[in-house]
């Protein structure tokens, strides 16, 4: 397809891989890869989507549709969240040095957004060192997918200092949803996936990490989940004092103009919405490559919205965000 200069995309933040290297795969307990049918199982969750596993696809899609760059995290089901934290460091080790390795292979195309294991604070700290010694700025984690720790846990300000220390990205990606009610309807994806983003958001908001650590960028996947939407409930708590909210810190409001979101929402209103509650040059272009509840025809899903904000989205915000992190 050609595309016009204008309507080209600087940047996705938001597109998956699932690196395979067949022979360290092997040794994991819980990791199967069929290599006829190209299908991986992992703790009894078998993944089938072909496109995950070829990233020669994901160019030829970049290609047809004009966009320049992709920072590519891991999908969901690759989280794994319930390894014990040795076995987990292991897997982290796997899943980040293949996607270095899949990058490396289209460099100047893709990036990798290094996964980091926030089911395990310490972990997750030492991941985020270890790449950052190398030059890594770039991270991905999940947005909850565990009972135990939400993000203003004291546990991860050790993790937050080092990413605050060298202005490092971190785009949150919601995981699997703990409440059992959602299993019918694919309720966890459609409903699951938007409450844990907001959750998480809500932590990083009232337990002041957003305020504590400016230097760092969260950037939340899917239009910051439902979050826009709360938005104004939370700063009525605020304003109203409500029990357990510090109203010593920033408004909520104000705070969540510090925050960036990609564009999957699946509705104009809901992007307006998403962009006056995180400011319109916070809004940047993902397509959640190559699940279907993504962006898999950007120029057409966005045509609707309007012309100064697909601006942004797909070409300024994006080519602003690319050249902090080049």
């Amino acid at each position: 397809m050609d595309t016009d200069r204008n309507d080209r995309i600087a940047l996705d933040v938001h597109a998956h891989l699932a690196p395979i290297v067949p022979d360290r795969l092997a040794a994991f307990d819980g990791a199967a890869w069929d290599a006829d049918d190209m299908r991986l199982t992992l703790d009894d969750r078998t993944l089938g989507l072909k496109p995950l596993f070829k990233p020669d696809v994901l160019i030829g899609w970049m290609d047809d549709n004009g966009v320049e760059q992709a920072w590519v995290s891991v999908p969901p089901p690759l989280y794994r969240q319930t390894l014990a934290p040795a076995q987990a460091s292991r897997w982290v080790d796997y899943v980040n040095a293949g996607l270095a390795a899949v990058c490396g292979a289209y460099q100047g195309r893709l990036a990798p957004l290094y996964h980091l294991p926030l089911e395990h604070p310490s972990l997750a700290q030492d991941v985020a060192e270890s790449r950052i010694s190398h030059g890594a700025r770039r991270f991905s984690a999940p947005a909850g997918g565990t009972r135990e720790l939400a993000l203003s846990d004291p546990r991860y300000e050790g993790l937050w200092k080092v990413l605050d220390a060298n202005a490092c990205f971190l785009f949150l990606h919601p995981a699997s949803c703990a409440d059992g009610r959602l299993a019918a309807f694919y309720l966890e994806n459609l409903l699951g996936n938007p409450h844990e983003t907001a959750v998480a958001v809500a932590h990083l908001v009232f337990g002041g990490v957003c305020e504590r650590y400016p230097r760092m960028r969260f950037c939340l996947a899917h239009g910051g989940g439902a979050t826009a939407m709360v938005a104004g409930r939370w700063q009525r708590g605020f304003d109203t004092k409500r029990p357990g909210v510090d109203t010593t810190r920033s408004a909520p409001r104000a705070i969540l103009r510090r925050v960036m979101a990609d564009c999957v929402v699946h509705d104009g209103e809901a992007l307006r919405l998403a962009a006056s509650v995180f400011g319109t040059e916070n809004i940047v272009f993902g397509s959640d490559w190559p699940f279907p509840m993504g962006l898999p025809s950007p120029q057409r899903q966005l045509e609707n919205v309007a012309s100064d904000l697909r601006r942004q989205i797909l070409s300024a915000n994006g080519s602003r965000l690319k050249a902090l992190y080049t």
